[in-house]
C-alpha cells in the first residue's frame, strides 16, 4: 500500500508575488508569514543575493489543498500548458444553474485580469465549463 504524499503545484512566471496575489484571489489561499525580521516578502527577497532564486508562495488556509510556489524564470510563456487547474466553482451543479455560476466567476476573475479563452456548454455528456488565463497567460478552467 502506497502512502499519500503531500504535493505542491509550482509556476514558472515573470512576476512571482503578483501572480500568487492573483491565485489567492480565485482559490481563497492565503500568503505565508513573512520570515522574522522583514516587514514585507519584497523586503525580504531584495534582502537576498541577485543569484538566488525569487519566489512566492500561497497556501490553503484551511490545509486542503496544495502549496502554490511561484517561481521568476527569465523565459516568458511560448506554448500552451500541459498541465492546468481545474477550479471548481460547479460541483455539483447542472445546466443552466451551474453555466451562471461558472459566468459569474469568469466575470469576477476577469476583474482581477484574467481572460476568458472559450465556454463549452453542457452537451449531454459533458456539463459547461469554461477555459481561461490567468494573468501571466496560463490556461486553467472553471468546471
Amino acid at each position: 500500500m502506497s502512502t499519500i504524499r503531500q504535493f505542491q503545484v509550482t509556476f514558472d512566471c515573470a512576476e512571482p508575488a503578483r501572480l500568487a496575489a492573483f491565485w489567492c484571489e480565485v482559490l481563497g489561499y492565503v500568503v505565508p508569514t513573512v520570515p522574522e525580521g522583514f516587514a514585507t516578502w519584497e523586503e525580504y527577497h531584495r534582502s537576498l543575493p541577485p543569484e538566488d532564486e525569487i519566489y512566492f508562495a500561497c497556501t490553503d488556509p484551511s490545509g486542503v489543498g496544495p502549496r502554490l510556489l511561484f517561481q521568476r524564470v527569465p523565459e516568458g510563456k511560448v506554448v500552451k500548458n500541459r498541465v492546468h487547474l481545474d477550479v471548481r466553482v460547479g460541483a455539483g451543479l447542472v445546466g443552466e444553474e451551474r453555466l451562471a455560476t461558472l459566468e459569474a466567476e469568469c466575470a469576477r476573475l476577469m476583474a482581477l485580469g484574467a481572460k476568458h479563452v472559450l465556454t463549452q456548454r453542457a452537451d449531454g455528456v459533458n456539463e459547461s465549463c469554461i477555459t481561461m488565463q490567468d494573468i501571466e497567460g496560463n490556461e486553467f478552467c472553471l468546471a
